[in-house]
This record gives structure tokens, sequence and C-alpha cells, in this order.
């Protein structure tokens, strides 16, 4: 069936090569990148919420989403190393799995990317705003930092981070890279310090009970703190930007993920030892659910852990530490916008790759003169960042993120094993270690997190997915490159 087309390696990476993006990036560079794009809302924000989910046992929560992306970061580096093109999950699921699936992988990396990144803006918002009212003792009107389901009109500075963000894209991947790796160090040697302060003088009496709703809180909090761990991936992205693409796309994948997830467990750690992060349980003994109503009334009459929008902050002043936990919040609203960075970075790259495959307008794929940077791509998901920030709470815009993502990486675990046996002689410069053991573990991981996602998530998931494919049969269909013959000889039309 031609809906089952796919795209050769071969002639993928020399299309690559006619309309190149500039090789400006190395090793470290995309460690930083990749440590930019995972430490961010998820440990800073969303700890508090695993912790309602879970207690302390959010800990195996974090190590069970830590694994799942271990092995499928594996995949990932395979292959990266083999097809160094930009387009991530995209670009591998289009030579491998065919253009549809290709065209709902890149469809579902919108949520990845774009919808993450607009959450991560929110929450830099939270802590900004939170900062300048208690420093300058003033009240900022909810109606401008607050989207409307939270009570609000609409959520300015996090529409204004998205946009600065997004013109510091348009200027350069090298200027970028550097000014994120600014914020890197920044948010390293926050919670370096938070670890040195809580983790010595932990108790463990707060650790108990340690799973105080079982092995299903367990696994809800997994899904949901998978949000930490987006991003890593984002460095693939990058391969067509790298020099040495083979060595350096595996480093910085790796590496970047074993830094965050040592940070993840330290910090979990530390808060839990020094003020507990039991749940607030409602009256038939059960958790009260994460965003309700019963929530919210029972956290104004007590604050806890599991309700502070500055959970991080709220420890080291629990533990009367308060200027330093003001000096956490400072921290946070200046290295947060690297996330934003690279959630816009990873989600224009794979548009640019889409368009110049023919799925979206070639007006997507145009580069800029001076820049050498897909502008027109850049500016339109800026805005589209923008919008989401400005009008949508970040618990929902969290939750959705995760589902486009988990079926992504599932898609990657399973073009590594396709193509061990479809061309086993392809040279590989990265090789993932007992592939037949690791790659069913990633996609067994992926499956089951998303499956442990609400319903409500799953079901707006499948409805983005049908809009696309709507989009995709109008328009990409019968623009694809694909669907003109071309006398290119390995050419596959199943």
């Amino acid at each position: 069936m031609i809906f089952w087309r796919r795209k050769p390696l071969d002639r993928l990476i020399a299309d690559a090569e006619k309309q190149a993006l500039h090789r400006s990036l190395g090793a470290f560079q995309l460690t930083m990148l990749g440590i930019g794009a995972i430490i961010g809302t998820g440990i800073f924000v969303l700890i508090a919420e695993a912790a309602q989910k879970a207690g302390p046992g959010m800990m195996l929560s974090f190590v069970i989403a830590a694994f799942v992306c271990g092995v499928t970061a594996l995949c990932f580096a395979e292959l990266a190393s083999m097809v160094p093109v930009a387009g991530s999950a995209y670009t591998y699921s289009y030579a491998v799995l065919g253009e549809v699936v290709a065209w709902v992988i890149g469809w579902s990396l919108v949520l990845e990317y774009a919808i993450s990144g607009s959450a991560v803006a929110v929450g830099w918002s939270g802590y900004t705003v939170g900062l300048i009212e208690n420093l300058a003792g003033v009240d900022i009107s909810d109606a401008w930092t607050r989207a409307p389901a939270s009570g609000g009109v609409v959520n300015l500075p996090a529409m204004i981070v998205s946009l600065a963000v997004t013109c510091l894209l348009v200027v350069g991947t090298r200027e970028s890279a550097r000014f994120n790796a600014m914020l890197v160090i920044v948010k390293v040697v926050v919670l370096s310090i938070f670890v040195a302060l809580t983790v010595p003088v932990m108790d463990m009496d707060k650790f108990e009970p340690f799973a105080p709703t079982g092995g299903l809180g367990i696994g809800t909090a997994a899904a949901s703190i998978f949000f930490a761990y987006v991003g890593f991936d984002a460095v693939s992205t990058a391969a067509e930007e790298t020099r040495d693409p083979q060595r350096n796309v595996p480093i910085g994948l790796i590496g970047s993920l074993l830094v965050c997830t040592l940070f993840y467990l330290l910090v979990a750690a530390g808060a839990i030892g020094t003020v507990g992060a039991q749940p607030i349980m409602g009256s038939d003994g059960s958790a009260l659910a994460t965003g309700s109503s019963a929530l919210t009334t029972a956290c104004r009459e007590g604050m806890a852990f599991v309700c502070s929008s500055e959970p991080l902050a709220y420890v080291l002043r629990a533990s009367r530490r308060e200027g330093i936990g003001n000096l956490l919040s400072l921290a946070a609203g200046f290295a947060l916008p690297s996330v934003v960075l690279m959630m816009i970075y990873g989600q224009t790259r794979i548009f640019f790759v889409m368009a110049r495959d023919g799925l979206l307008p070639q007006v997507f794929a145009k580069v800029h003169p001076r820049f050498r940077t897909p502008h027109v791509v850049t500016w339109s998901t800026g805005v589209f960042v923008a919008f989401f920030a400005g009008f949508f709470p970040i618990g929902l815009l969290a939750d959705i993120s995760n589902s486009g993502t988990l079926l992504a990486f599932l898609a990657v675990a399973l073009a590594v094993m396709i193509l061990r046996v479809r061309e086993p002689h392809r040279t590989r410069r990265f090789r993932t270690p007992a592939i037949w053991v690791v790659g069913p573990l990633a996609v067994f991981g992926c499956a089951a997190l998303f499956l442990l996602l609400s319903w409500h998530t799953i079901l707006l998931f499948i409805g983005w997915s049908t809009i696309g494919l709507i989009f995709y049969r109008c328009y990409g269909f019968r623009h694809s490159r694909l669907a003109k013959p071309q006398p290119i000889s390995g050419e596959v039309m199943a």
C-alpha cells in the first residue's frame, strides 16, 4: 500500500546534505543541551504532584521512569549514530516504519516539545511572579499571571519568556547553546546546594510509610513524573548540527540522562527526609486526586509539601533556611528558560525535516540567509508555545505532553529492532547492547506508562492524532516527496 511508503536511509541522509544546517555542536554542548532540556519543571514543580500520588514511594517512581528512559536512550543512541539527521523519532520512523507512522510520530512530538515547552513557561511564570511578590511585597493581579482555567485572563509572563527564547533561537544555534550552558550550570549548582543541605540531615522516619498508596500509586506517579525526563531525546534532533555525530550524539544522550537521574534521586531523598512527603488522604482512605477541588480545600487548611507550587523552596524555608529558599526560587526563575529553549529547539528541527520531506508546507524549511537557522518554523513554533502557555494550566499541559512522548519512544525502540533484522550489515558506530532484551523492555515500559495515564489524557491524545491524520490526508499525502516517483535504487514503495 502506498500509505506505507518508506524513505531509505541512504536517500534520507543524501536529502539532508542538500539542505543541511550548520554543524557547530560538540559532545559537551550536546550534554549540556540534554541536561538543560531535562532538568526543569519536573523536578522543580511536579515533584509535589508525584508525592501526592505515591508519597515517599515516588523514589521508586523516579527509578521506573529513569529505567524506561534509559533503555530507550540506548535505542536512540544507535539510531542517531546511524542516521545523523535532524528529526529524532520522526526521521527514524520514516525510514523504518513508513510515512503514515512517521507522520503520526511527528504530529505526536508536538505534544512532547511544544506543549511541554508551554508547561515549563507556565512553571517559570509561577516561580518568578511568586518571588517578585515575596521580595517586593506587592500583589500582582492574577488576571495577567494565570490562565483562564486558573482564575485569570492570560499568563503574560509565560508568553513573554516563550517569545524571548524564540528570538534567541532565530539568532543561531551556537549562541543558543552557549546561553543554555550557562543556565544549566545555574540549575546544577542550585540542586547541588539543595542536596548538600538536606541529604546529610535526613530523618529516615519520614520515609514511613514508604508506599501509602501501594504499587498502583507508584505506577501512576511514574507515568506523571515521566515529564521530568522529557527532553533527553532532544539531543538527537541536533544530530544534523553536530560535529562527528556518530560519537557525540550517544555521549550527549546517555551522559545527560545519567547526570539528571542522579540529581533527581538525591533531591527527592533530601525533600522527603527533611519535611516528609505523605499524601493528603480523603475520608475513604485514598489519596486525594491532584488538581481536584478537594485537595485544594485541604491545602488551604494547612500547608504541606504536596501543596506547594515551589516544593524545593518550601523544603528549605520549612527547615529555617528562608534566605536560601528564596535564592533557589530566584535561580529557578533564571534557569527554567533553558528548558523552554530546548523544547522549542527540538520542535522546530522536527517541523523543519517534515517540511523538507513535503509533509508540511515548504515555507517551514526556509533557512535564514544570515543566521542559517530555520527562522519561519522557529517563529511559528514560538507563537504556538506562547499561546498555550498563556491560556492553559500547567497540570493539563504536562499530562498531555507525556502521551506523545511515550508513543514516540516506543516507535524508536521498534525501529532499532526492525533495522537489526532488515539491515544487519549497516555500519553502527554505537550498538545498543543486548538489543533483544533492551528493545522489548523499552517497548513494554513505554506502553505500560502510557496506559497508566488518565483516560482523559488518552482520549485527548486520540483526538489530537485524529486531527493530524486528517491534515496528512488532505495535504501531506499528496505533497510528500515520496508521492512522486524517484529513480533512486533501494526505494521502497510497499
